[in-house]
Parts: structure tokens; C-alpha cells; sequence
């Protein structure tokens, strides 16, 4: 059985598009900033595998390829425990970026049957993941770049 989701939502930070370009782009660097994500191995120069844990005790192993690095809009394909495309579409404005998130995706075996009775479970553990998501963001953009470089080097 397969359950299908989607997902949007719409945050400003106070960064330029091409610092939130630079933060999204480079997925090796997520577990640095984005707390629900545990852990990312390289499998090439758009291709990582991702495993993700929010609020609930299941880890999603997710396999990203990048569609598009390029502003104005950000585009993975992902594949894994979920099966869809993710989008952030990165807009200048007063003060900073706005960003529009839109998530569609496919969930079958165990998860996706699940899905028919613990929809509201998954979508509210989403919401968690995207909070940690936007919230992490914001705080990695305020440090900036030269924290990026400070944690490089002690790493």
C-alpha cells in the first residue's frame, strides 16, 4: 500500500538567496545545523544518502540526487523510504529570502500502511523535522560563513 504526502511551506530568514543556496546545497553539512538529520554519506557530486530521525523512533534512509543547484529553485529527487522531489524556490525580499518548501512524496511497505491510520502521526513528526529544519537554518545563516570555516577546522 502506498500513502502520498505533500508538504508546503513558506519561511524568511535573514541571509541573502545565494548564502541559502550555499547552506542547502551542501548536504554533507546538514547534521552540522539540521538536527533530525543523523548522518549523510557522500555517494557523489549529487548524490547523498541521508538518514533522518525526528520525534518518532523510526530513522528514514533516504537517497537524495540533486535536480537543480541553481537560484532560484533548489530541486532534489529522493528515493529510499520515501519516493518524490522536494523543492525549496529561493526569492529575494526586504531583509533577507524568502523561501517557499514544497515536499511530495510516496511512502509504501510498512510505512505507507501505517500511513492509513497514523496520517496525522506522520504529518505532526514532519512538522517537527521542518521546524528543526528552519530553525537550524536560521541559526546556521546568522553565524555565517566564518563559523562554517571555524568548525572545518576543528573537525
Amino acid at each position: 500500500m502506498k500513502a502520498h504526502y505533500t508538504f508546503r511551506d513558506t519561511w524568511s530568514v535573514a541571509a541573502t538567496p545565494e548564502a541559502v543556496r550555499d547552506l542547502v546545497v551542501d548536504l554533507e553539512r546538514y547534521p552540522r545545523w539540521w538536527p533530525q538529520v543523523v548522518a549523510v554519506a557522500s555517494l557523489g557530486p549529487d548524490d547523498a544518502r541521508v538518514l533522518c530521525r525526528s520525534v518518532l523512533p523510526y530513522t528514514l534512509d533516504l537517497v537524495l540526487h540533486a535536480v537543480t543547484r541553481e537560484l532560484p529553485v533548489l530541486e532534489v529527487e529522493v528515493t529510499g523510504d520515501l519516493a518524490g522531489t522536494v523543492r525549496f524556490r529561493v526569492t529575494p525580499e526586504d531583509g533577507g529570502t524568502r523561501l517557499d518548501f514544497e515536499q511530495e512524496v510516496e511512502i509504501a511497505g510498512l510505512l505507507g500502511l501505517a500511513s492509513s491510520v497514523a496520517r496525522p502521526v506522520l504529518a505532526w513528526n514532519h512538522d517537527r523535522m521542518m521546524r528543526g529544519c528552519r530553525d537550524g537554518m536560521r541559526a546556521a545563516l546568522e553565524a555565517g560563513p566564518a563559523q562554517s570555516s571555524t568548525d572545518d577546522m576543528s573537525a
